[in-house]
């Protein structure tokens, strides 16, 4: 089960870099829980639901212009959880400023969808919070 969660996991954020968001939120359960560390995004805090979590991700996208992208820079399958260190990058939709940055997530996950993300300001966090568990 756990190459299945990963695969989940791998799928959403290629969704994700197609802009088809329908098939991203279908990874997740209908009762998902987002939990935003405050210092990895400007709306941080916890969003319960799959139309709350669509909508905290629709707000962060709004912020870059189109071509916003996530890379995959590690997956580790944890057992009962998928960590997975990514970078992003783009441009403010406002500002113009060149966005970089490595983001850390750690998912839960159960009968093939996603119940639980925990987002984080780096990859180190993540794994932190995962108590270092090693790939």
């Amino acid at each position: 089960m756990s190459q299945e969660n990963v695969d989940v996991v791998r799928d959403q954020f290629a969704a994700v870099n197609e802009r088809d968001f329908p098939r991203a939120m279908s990874s997740y359960a209908e009762d998902v829980v987002l939990v935003v560390d405050a210092d990895a995004f400007l709306e941080s805090g916890t969003f319960t639901g799959r139309d709350a979590v669509g909508r905290w991700f629709g707000n962060w996208f709004a912020t870059f212009e189109p071509g916003y992208r996530f890379e995959i820079d590690e997956v580790r399958d944890l057992g009962d959880s998928v960590l997975l260190i990514a970078t992003h990058s783009g441009r403010g939709r406002t500002s113009g400023a060149e966005v970089h940055g490595q983001t850390g997530y750690l998912y839960g996950l159960r009968g093939g969808e996603i119940t639980h993300v925990q987002l984080f300001s780096s990859g180190v966090a993540a794994l932190d919070a995962a108590g270092g568990v090693g790939g």
